[in-house]
Parts: C-alpha cells; structure tokens; sequence
C-alpha cells in the first residue's frame, strides 16, 4: 500500500490530474440536488459562491507553495494552470503572454463545455457566462484586485462545432475599481483547512522543477515538476477540492438550511468518492479485489488530506484520529458527517472495488475518535444508488487522461 510519499514522479503527476479531476466531479455530484431540492435559481448562485469562496484562497496558497507570488497576467496564469477549475487535458487551455499586464487564453478542447451542452443554451450560457464572469475575476483578484478576465467569444458556438471553444483576454486595468473579495471567502479563510501547513517534502534526483519561480511556461504539465514538487502540489489540489466542498456547504446552508447542507454533502461524497475510487483503481494500475486493493485505493483518495483529514489504514481496520478537520468548529467538512454509525459514503467507495465491501463501524482504541473494518460479506447492490449513478454517467467520470511521454520531462 503506497502513500502520497511512496509514489514515484510518474505517479504523482497521473494522481496530480485526478486530483484536478475531483474538483469538477465535486460539482457534478452536488449540484443536481441543489437543483432538486434548494432550486434552478440557487443552483447557479450556489455555484458561484462556491468557487468565488474558495479558488482566491487556494490561489494564493499555491503562489506560496511553488513560489511564484506576484501581482502580474503570468502570475495568473501559472496560478489557471495549478487550479483544480482548469484540470489538465479536460479543460485543454493554451496561452499566450504578451506583457505582464495583458495575454489571452483559449480552449480548443473543454470538457465542461461539452458536458452542458447536451441540455441545450440555457445550461451553456449558465455556466459560460453567468457563473464564469464572476468566478474568472474571482481567481484573477487573488493576484491583483484591478485584473479583468473578458470573453473575446464564447459558448453557444456559433456554428456548432466552433474551435477553439472559447478565447478570453486577461488584463491589469489600472483605472478600474478594484474587485471587492467575495462575502463567503472572508467565511472560508479563518477555517483551519485554509491555514493548513503541510510538512516538506523530501527531494530527489529524479528530476523536474522544484518550484515555478522561473518564468511562464504556456504548455507546464505536472510531469515537468519534481517528485517533491509533485508532493506539495497534489496536497495543495486537495486543499483545493476540500476548499471547495467547505464553500459550497457554507452557500447551501445560507440559501437553505444547515440539514440540507449537510444532507446534499453527503450525496456530494458518495457521488463522487465511488466514481474518483473507480477512477483511481484504474490510474494507478490497482489490481484485484481483496482488502490489499481496497486500502491501496483508500491510501491515496482525495476523501482524505494528509495531515488535516488523515485516514489510518492498518490492515483491514480504517481509522481518523484527533485532526484539524474535525476541530474545525462546525459541520462544513465531509468528515463532520461521520459518526460511530455506518456512512454511505464509506462504503461506496470501497464498493466501487469489491461490490460485497462494506465499512462496519467498530470500537476505537486509544488515540483514534473513529474506527471501521472493512469486510467482504455485503449483498451486492442491484443497481446503481441515484446519487452514484448522476456522477458515473458524466462526459467528466468517462474522460481518459492521455499518458504523458516520458521525453517530455525535464
């Protein structure tokens, strides 16, 4: 069973894109039942708080983490292509930097795109227009509160197939009004998960840039970074998407109530633990069905942040101890919804492995608030649960990262 710091490069960088991944997933398993049951109208308010409260904090975490901090169109583009909204390959951005108060970027290839364009313009221009205008300037501020992110054209293509499928310009505007930080962010930042520090990380000779502190490359893949920078950014993508489930549980309850927060975050996790779990099991070449495989899937889910939400597998026995996610405060983090019961979400990950897994809840021993065994006895499941299946049957689950050459890296 290999951990985060077990994996070699080339498996950090193919973790490092599934991470990226999630944080799409996330929204494909959430935002259904907002719809369903908080309503259209909130659907799309609901998704812009929730990036708009997130991504300028996990922005400039990860300025400091691969050092690359400033107040310039290259500092927000390395920070679009370190963000979990822009994963790799599904969102095929390409940029051109022309000073360091103005450049574009375009998308011959957005996964996005084409999972809403199915349901026709009113879902295109929802996405492509009402929540990307503010959600764009939303990341640029973290960078500079005077920078501007405008549509050169956008969805609905005209004509239909049009490519690329977008082109925006990004842009310092010395005369604006500075952008204003978002209600929720201020809501977000004080949260212990925002301030989390991780341990550094060993380096080796394996090769790569150890930080981004040299000048803007338009075509950076994660095979060009270090295995030790590898390490610190896969961590800070899954700040990104636990930021990102904090905010959105944060706009639920605000626009609802805290049951239904809490209520559609759990539909949230076992949408997308099972299908990122089925994904992983994949990536990572995990084979079999047994427990090996089982915990060497669980080793590396993004259910579980190192250090902040840290999941103790010994054996068969799964286990969180005293942590930062669950002093948080409140009920906005997936592991508040755990409890001495069985969770749904626990076993829908492990399902997706072995149908007959299951998570029994079973007495802590010293150190440990929470503790489970897994075991192989459960009845499989007939069909697919509604809140699996919403996410499964998206362009965004089906989607294949092509592998990388290894010449490629530095």
């Amino acid at each position: 069973m290999k951990t985060l710091d077990d994996l070699s490069r080339a498996e950090l960088a193919v973790l490092g894109r599934e991470y990226m991944l999630f944080g799409h997933l996330l929204n494909r398993a959430a935002l259904p039942h907002v719809h369903m049951q908080v309503g259209a109208e909130a659907r799309e308010a609901i998704a812009i708080d929730e990036w708009m409260g997130a991504s300028p904090i996990y922005t400039q975490r990860m300025q400091r983490c691969m050092g690359f901090a400033g107040d310039d169109v290259e500092t927000i583009f390395k920070g679009f292509q370190l963000d979990v909204g822009f994963p790799h390959q599904y969102m095929d951005v390409r940029y051109q930097l022309d000073s360091p108060t103005r450049g574009t970027f375009w998308l011959p290839h957005c996964g996005a795109l084409l999972e809403v364009e199915k349901y026709g313009e009113g879902a295109v221009r929802s996405m492509c227009h009402n929540i990307e205008d503010p959600t764009f300037d939303a990341s640029a501020v973290a960078t500079n509160p005077r920078a501007r992110c405008r549509p050169i054209h956008r969805p609905p293509r005209v004509p239909a197939n049009r490519a690329p499928h977008c082109h925006w310009e990004v842009f310092i505007d010395a005369d604006a009004e500075p952008v204003v930080e978002a209600p929720l962010t201020g809501r977000v930042r004080p949260s212990r998960l925002a301030g989390f520090e991780f341990a550094p990380a060993a380096r080796d000779s394996s090769g790569g840039l150890d930080d981004y502190s040299a000048p803007f490359e338009p075509g950076l893949c994660l095979e060009h970074l270090s295995r030790a920078a590898l390490g610190r950014v896969c961590r800070e993508f899954l700040v990104q998407d636990h930021l990102l489930v904090r905010a959105l549980m944060m706009a639920t309850a605000a626009r609802s109530d805290e049951a239904t927060a809490l209520r559609i975050a759990a539909l949230q996790w076992i949408g997308a633990g099972a299908v990122s779990a089925g994904r992983l099991r994949r990536a990572l070449g995990i084979a079999g069905e047994g427990i090996d495989a089982i915990t060497a899937m669980l080793a590396v889910h993004p259910s579980f942040v190192p250090g902040y939400a840290p999941l103790h597998i010994d054996g068969a026995r799964l286990s969180i101890a005293d942590c930062d996610a669950l002093r948080e405060g409140d009920s906005y983090a997936w592991l508040a919804l755990l409890s001495d019961a069985p969770h749904a979400a626990l076993d829908a990950m492990v399902q997706a492995v072995n149908p007959r897994a299951r998570c029994v809840p079973v007495g802590t021993r010293s150190g440990e608030q929470l503790a489970w065994e897994i075991r192989l006895d459960a009845t499989p499941p007939d069909e697919m649960p509604l809140e699996i299946a919403v996410v499964a049957n998206t362009n965004t689950a089906a989607f294949v990262f092509r592998a990388i050459a290894q010449e490629s890296q530095p």
